[in-house]
């Protein structure tokens, strides 16, 4: 899954890409699929809020300004340094077999596919892909088996000068023929492979993928032949922006736009750029949310529309002087809000001989949080659902998807107790003095870390500390919740941004991985701390220290509150938003940490890594993939190398849930909610904003016609 100013999910690699699952789509026809009991994937908890209206009412022509987080250090997204905008640019320009739904499921990308079905299971899995006819690259040579070939052979995995990130699936390939004719694309595996509609999407063209050199170098600054809606035209890293412009031969329906101009601007300046009228669709953090909504014409049903969901409060009749200011400067826009394909967690790093390797410790950390709360303070205030995410594997409305969250049970005190009692951990217990510099039970604290010595007024937050509810140890570590206030003691303040996101590679926009209101009041009641062998129960909780990073640390404390409730204290360490995922998270250096993964379409080849059990490599380390927290059973692992070589759907999807049960149950992470997304946008540009789990339709992009601006907008379906 995904993590901001790291990487992406699993099985495809590097700890630095994010979207490049969500370009892939799935299978649209039910090979092979069997069907029992009633499907509890449900519906996405929020839909799409993109302002759809018919091509009939776009304007033709016009140039869309569009907000990333950075011009990329390469075009090609099979290597580890791809991120984000990566994604966005392969979207938009290259060909995709599948790409994702409303509903985050994989659908056929009728522009390029006729048709794709397994033909043969026996003596080896053959999938045959029909091409549509008129699919051809800019420079006019038909997409066919060549291209296939080379991006197997680059990312097979069997050459080293190929400098690939990830080739799941295409390891299990055996071979690719031409099959009647030059449309039709054989592909034969060598081990069956339930997510093969997992891959070719996106598909480079045999110019890129047909050499290490040109593999390696030829698509990072540019990309000379492409085949989607739209082309590369420029990459200004100086000016910080890549044009695509419309592709003269994309056979599809044409691109309504002329351009897209993808602008990298900080996450804390899109507000200031909208308003000059330099951006016209940015995602954005809920404080800017909140300026920009106020602009908004207020509708009478506000449940009437998503975006009508008010972000200001019931009452907006009167305003501020800095109100009535934004409302004219943002005069003009609109937020449109959804959720992101993707879940901010509670890891728990069970490696090394801290408390945490004890998985009744974990349990009862896990029975300790009360998921309900911690989802309804960060989703509330933004009109959002608040329903906390019951799976490690999939997000609802996915077919995988099934709230397992019973595996380990919810938040309970007295059980949380028990378990920890159970370990050996005794209230009041006798506690050896500490000598200088050494820690409590939890992981050994980084010496760069600092210390958080108590809540900072956060940049673009109205909340204040209540300094009463943390103090510092005599070694200067803080400690969260040491007095007895009300831990439901909430108040209603405006919720910050974290501007980064943890956990796997970035997703669709490098967006923010965590909010919250700022200030947060301590327990009910106070809990004597534990012990054991004469060691304080305490856990290094390690958050980042960024600007944008404030609501990460305020969620950190909301469940410190919860933990001290059943007796652990939590020890706050503050680091730097460079290092806090390369040299504590990935590298084990904490107890506890926040931070985000996407949900993936295919969770048995995507999740794999996330969740496989680490094994010492041959130089006596441990490897750990892409599992951070070092938590995983043989059984887990059996039943993803089951579910991805099926090719019975049904049987697939309840193995994956019965995976993820398991992964309930040995409390290695604790998913708690879907992530918001807030994109700002003009009100006349249709057919883009949220997102949410559907792939982008660049080529239905575009503003509307004259007149027609203030007409509704067809509801998606």
């Amino acid at each position: 899954m995904s993590h901001d100013g790291v990487g992406t999910r699993p099985g495809r690699g590097s700890v630095m890409r994010a979207a490049a699952f969500l370009t892939a789509g799935v299978l649209a026809l039910p090979v092979l699929s069997g069907c029992s009991d009633p499907d509890p994937a449900g519906k996405p908890l929020a839909d799409q809020d993109i302002a759809p209206a018919a091509r009939a009412r776009i304007a033709d022509g016009g140039t869309l300004r569009w907000a990333v987080d950075s011009v990329p250090e390469t075009l090609n997204t099979f290597q580890s340094d791809a991120d984000t905008t990566t994604s966005r640019i392969a979207q938009a320009t290259l060909p995709s077999m599948y790409r994702l739904d409303e509903s985050g499921r994989p659908e056929r990308n009728e522009a390029y596919l006729e048709s794709a079905k397994v033909v043969e299971t026996e003596p080896k899995q053959v999938v045959l892909y029909k091409l549509d006819q008129q699919a051809v690259w800019s420079d006019g040579r038909e997409i066919g088996a060549a291209d296939f070939a080379a991006q197997w052979r680059a990312l097979s995995g069997k050459d080293s000068a190929y400098w690939t990130a990830r080739n799941a699936g295409y390891d299990r390939i055996q071979k690719i023929e031409r099959g009647d004719n030059d449309l039709e694309v054989r592909v034969t595996f060598a081990r069956s492979y339930a997510d093969w509609q997992s891959l070719f999407s996106p598909l480079y063209p045999k110019e890129v993928m047909g050499t290490p050199d040109s593999f390696n170098d030829g698509a990072r600054r540019k990309l000379k032949v492409s085949a989607g809606p739209f082309t590369v035209r420029k990459i200004d890293r100086k000016g910080d922006e890549i044009r695509l412009t419309r592709n003269p031969r994309w056979w599809g329906e044409p691109a309504k736009l002329n351009e897209i101009v993808l602008r990298a601007v900080p996450r804390d300046e899109r507000a200031a750029e909208l308003a000059a009228g330099r951006l016209d669709l940015a995602d954005v953090d809920p404080a800017a949310a909140r300026r920009i909504a106020i602009a908004a014409p207020r509708p009478k049903n506000p449940s009437a529309s998503p975006s009508g969901t008010p972000l200001m409060g019931p009452d907006l009749r009167k305003l501020t002087p800095v109100q009535r200011k934004d409302k004219e400067r943002f005069h003009g826009f609109e937020v449109r809000k959804s959720l992101e394909p993707a879940y901010t967690q509670l890891a728990l790093n069970g490696g090394g001989d801290g408390p945490l390797a004890d998985e009744r410790v974990r349990r009862a950390v896990a029975r300790a949080l009360d998921r309900e709360k911690i989802a309804e303070t960060v989703l509330r205030p933004l009109g959002l659902p608040t329903e906390p995410v019951g799976s490690h594997l999939a997000l609802s409305g996915q077919a995988a998807y099934a709230d397992n969250s019973g595996a380990v049970g919810g938040q309970d005190t007295a059980e949380a107790q028990a378990l920890l009692a159970d370990a050996g951990w005794v209230p009041g217990g006798p506690v050896k003095e500490k000598k200088k510099g050494e820690k409590a039970a939890g992981s050994e604290a980084d010496k760069t870390g600092k210390k958080e010595e108590g809540k900072e007024k956060e940049k673009g937050s109205e909340a204040k500390t209540d300094k009463k509810t943390d103090k510092k140890s005599d070694d200067g570590t803080y400690i969260v919740g040491e007095d007895n206030k009300g831990a439901d003691e909430q108040d209603s303040r405006p919720l910050a941004q974290d501007g980064k996101q943890y956990g796997g590679k970035q997703l669709s926009g490098g967006a923010p991985g965590a909010y919250a209101p700022q200030g947060t009041a301590a327990p009910a009641a106070a809990t004597r701390q534990l012990a054991k062998d004469g060691k304080a129960l305490t856990l290094r909780f390690v958050v980042p220290d960024g600007e944008g990073s404030g609501t990460l640390r305020t969620v950190a404390d909301r469940i410190g509150h919860m933990l001290k409730r059943v007796g652990i204290r939590t020890e706050i360490t503050k680091v730097s938003d460079e290092s806090y995922f390369k040299d504590h998270v990935a590298s084990g250096q904490y107890d506890l940490a926040l931070y985000s993964w996407p949900a993936s379409a295919f969770p048995a080849t995507d999740a794999r890594p996330i969740y496989a059990k680490p094994v010492p490599a041959a130089d006596g380390s441990l490897n750990v993939e892409q599992n951070y927290t070092r938590v995983g059973t043989d059984q887990v692992d059996q039943l993803f190398e089951q579910a991805v070589s099926t090719l019975d759907e049904s049987e697939s999807r309840s193995l994956i849930r019965k995976a993820d049960s398991r992964i309930w149950a040995a409390a290695g992470s604790i998913p708690l909610y879907q992530r918001p997304q807030l994109t700002a946008a003009r009100t006349n540009l249709a057919n883009a904003g949220a997102f949410g789990f559907g792939t982008p339709v660049f080529e239905d992009m575009g503003f509307l016609k004259k007149g027609a601006a203030g007409q509704p907008a067809p509801t998606a379906s």
